[in-house]
């Protein structure tokens, strides 16, 4: 059994000198050390986490050293449990093995699927009230509504093949398919559509 500590700090914070001499009050040199902002990938925690085996334990100084959020705190814990790891915080004395860690860990894990649940909800309802206002995601269409209603009533009239038509508003054909198609509510725009419904 392997205990690991894991101290890291961010580019504006630039000494690890706390969380070390922390680590070595409780009898821990296998220290791994990282400077990384929070929002960033962490190449020596994932290095860490690859090569722990069952029984190892992973100290942090602090929750905050390890994870960028509620989150990402339970994906590496999860992780940990999978592989038979152990895990302690020193500054919140958070222990996986004891029956208040795990209850702690477990309140984490709930709070961050509300977390998740609150983003999602923020986004949809963010996604409704910008239609609801007229705005639309991507690329511009190629063809403005009035050009595809003439094009859709051409085509339709048989005086004009797609083709002709394609050539005559410099798009592909495939693109002027796909315009007519949403203009008429066929093709994937139907089932969009009832998608949508179903939604609702």
């Amino acid at each position: 059994m392997t205990i690991y500590g894991y101290a890291r700090v961010s580019t504006l914070e630039q000494n690890t000198a706390a969380q070390l001499a922390a680590f070595r009050r409780v009898g821990i040199d296998e220290v791994v050390q990282e400077k990384r902002s929070a929002i960033k990938d962490r190449p020596e925690l994932e290095k860490l986490l690859t090569i722990m085996v069952k029984g190892d334990v992973l100290v942090v100084y602090k929750l905050d050293r390890l994870a960028r959020s509620v989150s990402h705190f339970v994906k590496v814990f999860e992780l940990l449990k999978s592989k038979g790891v152990g895990f302690r915080s020193l500054t919140e004395a958070i222990e996986t093995d004891t029956s208040q860690g795990r209850m702690f860990l477990h309140l984490l894990s709930a709070f961050a699927e509300f977390e998740r649940e609150l983003i999602r909800e923020r986004c949809l309802a963010g996604q409704r009230a910008a239609r609801a206002a007229g705005k639309t995601w991507g690329r511009k269409r190629a063809l403005s509504d009035d050009d595809v209603a003439y094009a859709a009533a051409a085509w339709r009239s048989g005086w004009f093949d797609q083709d002709t038509l394609a050539g005559m508003f410099d798009v592909s054909i495939s693109c002027l398919r796909d315009h007519i198609h949403r203009h008429e509510g066929r093709g994937r725009w139907a089932k969009m559509q009832l998608q949508r419904l179903a939604g609702a």
